[in-house]
């Protein structure tokens, strides 16, 4: 014998269906990769140097209407990290540096947003590099450019707090613990901000 349920489940279920895809999906915003860059710059006997990667990753759903919903998740390819010098290149994916064959990938995953004034916003969440994860907080400023909208920002770390440069590169007088890393990232399907 064939179960019936009663009329009124179908329809409720009917209406339930109809509601959940009538209600707006958030927007996940695409990198436009040849457009954006992430570098960084460290100073060697004081001098700085500025290296950047050339391979990354973004996944960004951002609505400014719903921080509280809003993610960012970025994988950076930390073999891909140049300082414009074969010979230096060469020595960052070795074990005291970034010792890629280990750790291939840094990340980083927001866990708050919030604004900070028209276009600005601070960002915290987990930075990881080289198996050591660190809270941080990054600064972005957000600004139309054309049909895309840039994402840019700058902030600190220390080196050491992340095992890169350790061992005999430890000595803070031949390579600075203070390193600033800097981002552009250029997105479609950012809304009004």
């Amino acid at each position: 014998m064939p179960l019936s349920l009663p009329r009124p489940v179908p329809l409720a279920l009917a209406l339930l269906l109809a509601g959940l895809l009538a209600l707006p999906a958030q927007a996940q915003q695409k990198l436009i990769a040849d457009q954006s860059e992430i570098s960084f710059v460290s100073k060697q006997m004081g001098v700085p140097v500025e290296g950047r990667f050339k391979k990354f990753e973004a996944q960004i759903v951002f609505d400014p209407a719903k921080l509280a919903t809003s993610k960012i998740a970025l994988t950076v390819d930390i073999a891909s990290a140049t300082l414009g010098a074969p010979e230096v290149d060469s020595e960052l994916p070795k074990a005291p540096w970034f010792n890629t064959a280990k750790f291939p990938q840094a990340t980083f995953q927001s866990s708050a947003i919030k604004s900070v004034g028209p276009g600005k916003f601070e960002v915290s969440g987990k930075l990881g590099i080289k198996g050591n994860t660190r809270d941080v907080v990054i600064p972005v400023s957000l600004a139309a450019n054309g049909a895309s909208t840039v994402a840019s920002g700058t902030f600190p770390i220390k080196r050491l707090a992340f095992s890169v440069g350790d061992g005999d590169w430890a000595d803070t007088s031949t390579v600075a613990d203070d390193v600033q890393v800097k981002f552009k990232l250029a997105l479609n399907g950012v809304g009004k901000f």
